[in-house]
């Protein structure tokens, strides 16, 4: 891991998995409601291997340093996601921004679950390239700026977080948003956890992979 300060002087953990080939841009991945998990970095390697320099920041340093918390335990990460704070937590997002942006290239945001909807409040206040959010969660409480940067979205119709009518609220006041939908539940590009559904998350990872190589590299 290594180590980053926000801007308020906290500093936390980040896993960092370089590119594998030449250097294109750079992606931070915002984790679920549990941690730097490995299957995050299972997703970090992906990226990496089409160039990107690829960051998972530890947005749960600030709740308990450290903390992996496994799936069939969601109650406890449901609690620690609930004990953040929205402004802190973008600022432990901008400061990894930041960092990858000091090499080559753009930086975009791919976010999953909780992690999905910072990558919608990435998209309306930090200086990225492109966000993607795969089924983020709490859409209302970003329903507040607009977006200042591409975004793209992957939601399962049958995700019992994100009812229809959030989702088309949010689609409707987010009008540039690039949506697709999948007949799939939550977490269905989670490849470690029972919700998997291997086509759907192949299908808007591949969407996800053209979507980045036209914002971040053109």
């Amino acid at each position: 891991m290594t180590q980053i300060a926000a801007a308020d002087g906290h500093c936390f953990d980040c896993w960092i998995e370089p590119a594998q080939s030449e250097r294109k841009g750079g992606i931070v991945i915002l984790q679920e409601i549990f941690g730097v998990t490995d299957q995050l970095k299972g997703v970090a390697r992906t990226y990496a291997a089409l160039g990107y320099e690829v960051a998972i920041p530890a947005l749960f340093d600030r709740q308990e340093r450290g903390v992996v918390v496994p799936f069939d335990k969601g109650i406890k990460g449901r609690d620690l996601m609930l004990a953040a704070n929205l402004d802190e937590t973008m600022q432990d997002v901008a400061a990894v921004v930041a960092a990858l942006a000091q090499n080559s290239g753009k930086v975009g945001v791919i976010g999953f679950c909780w992690g999905g909807g910072l990558a919608i409040r990435a998209a309306q206040t930090l200086d990225i390239g492109a966000a993607v959010t795969f089924y983020g969660t709490r859409l209302p409480q970003y329903l507040d700026r607009p977006l200042k940067a591409p975004m793209q979205g992957h939601w399962g119709t049958e995700d019992d977080h994100v009812p229809s009518e959030m989702l088309a609220e949010a689609r409707s006041y987010f009008p540039q948003m690039e949506v697709h939908t999948y007949k799939a539940g939550h977490a269905f590009a989670n490849d470690a956890r029972p919700s998997y559904v291997a086509e759907a998350a192949e299908k808007a990872h591949a969407r996800t992979r053209a979507f980045l190589q036209k914002y971040l590299i053109g």
